[in-house]
């Protein structure tokens, strides 16, 4: 009997003494998770970082309701992507991955929770160099600077995007001059366009020259004047008509344009410059054409900061990349600023864009050039245009 109870008192100390030491030392287990409260999750760390919630709005200016849904395009470094369209209400919501570099889960465990940080840190940073617009035909859109907006991961509203009505614009490509043309200014006007859109050149400008002589302020006449002087190759006096329609009407575009034209033809990069950044000025949001125009001029005149300003705001306005070439400049005048990485993006970008056999085998040289300078640690070096 004594035995009995001697051995019923073992056993009880024995498993008392092993529970104690399976508390006190846990090892291993099977079961479906051993982290303790203040270990981080990662079972999923595509959840936990690198991922960004955006939404928003789009309105126009003066209250009316949107004609039709709106794209939603992000930029970064130059580089466009489209999102979403707008809903009914103007309204929009996207998830932002595709210019954001995530943490597999291969990467992130328990042990690497630093690093992890360091990666969310880093990506958010890259994120911040990014714009947000909307594009809409007939309208220009604000820009949003996701830098001043963004907190950090997660959801975020970008608040509300305006667009602005591109038409009617008074002076834009009318003249306001038109109207106080006298009947009989505006009668040689008609029959100089008649004339103008049968090929006869010379009977046109005999008409044109008629309108602007009974109403010298007549600013598309002088315009129109000088494109036909121009199609006769007399650029020295389609110079003068253009300059005479410009100073009649300063909110005109059309002039602008054409000087502009001339002026590149001849490498006057000077004064494509002054001309453009006139234009510019009055209308920043309209013409991608003299954005490009601009940057070529400064980056042949070797001011590549402001080259470099408005290849980039010409890529914001050219959402339909109308203008290849302006990924091709933007990527020339990042090889001079020696930001051989971006140049190269563009440069493939451009790539993409060629149509033409010997478009695209310049691509491919000036890739190779991007290349080699990159891997050079003697300077930028010069790429031919």
């Amino acid at each position: 009997m004594r035995c009995r109870v001697a051995f019923c008192i073992f056993l009880i100390l024995t498993i008392t003494l092993w529970a104690w030491a399976q508390k006190t030392n846990p090892g291993p287990s099977s079961g479906p998770s051993t982290r303790t409260a203040s270990t981080p999750d990662t079972s999923n760390p595509e959840e936990s970082l690198g991922r960004m919630f955006l939404s928003g709005s789009v309105g126009v200016d003066d209250g009316t309701l949107l004609p039709g849904p709106a794209e939603i395009h992000t930029i970064c470094k130059g580089q466009t992507h489209t999102e979403t369209f707008t809903d009914g209400r103007g309204n929009f919501s996207f998830e932002f991955r595709d210019q954001l570099s995530t943490v597999s889960g291969a990467d992130v465990n328990a042990d690497a929770s630093v690093d992890a940080k360091r990666s969310q840190i880093d990506n958010r940073r890259d994120l911040r160099e990014c714009e947000l617009q909307a594009t809409l035909s007939g309208f220009s859109s604000d820009v949003i600077q996701l830098g001043s907006t963004l907190s950090g991961f997660g959801s975020s509203n970008v608040g509300r995007v305006v667009l602005h009505r591109l038409s009617p614009v008074e002076g834009l490509t009318v003249s306001a001059t038109s109207a106080l043309a006298p009947p009989a200014a505006k009668k040689a006007f008609e029959k100089g366009s008649e004339q103008e859109k049968k090929q006869k050149l010379e009977a046109a400008q005999q008409f044109f020259e008629k309108a602007v002589q009974i109403f010298p302020q007549y600013a598309e006449a002088w315009f129109e004047l000088g494109r036909v002087q121009s199609w006769r190759n007399d650029n020295a006096t389609a110079r003068e008509s253009f300059t005479k329609s410009l100073t009649a009407d300063p909110n005109y575009s059309n002039p602008y344009r054409a000087l502009a034209e001339l002026a590149m033809l001849q490498k006057s990069w000077q004064e494509v410059a002054e001309i453009t950044t006139r234009l510019l000025a009055r209308y920043p949001n309209l013409f991608a054409d003299a954005w490009f125009r601009n940057a070529l001029a400064n980056y042949n005149l070797k001011d590549f900061a402001a080259a470099e300003r408005s290849a980039r705001q010409g890529l914001r306005l050219d959402v339909a990349h109308q203008i290849p070439k302006m990924e091709y400049l933007l990527g020339l005048i990042l090889v001079q600023q020696q930001n051989y990485r971006e140049a190269e993006a563009h440069m493939q970008q451009y790539l993409q864009l060629a149509s033409k056999p010997a478009d695209v085998d310049d691509a491919h040289r000036q890739l190779a050039e991007i290349a080699r300078l990159s891997s050079s640690s003697s300077g930028p070096g010069t790429v031919k245009q």
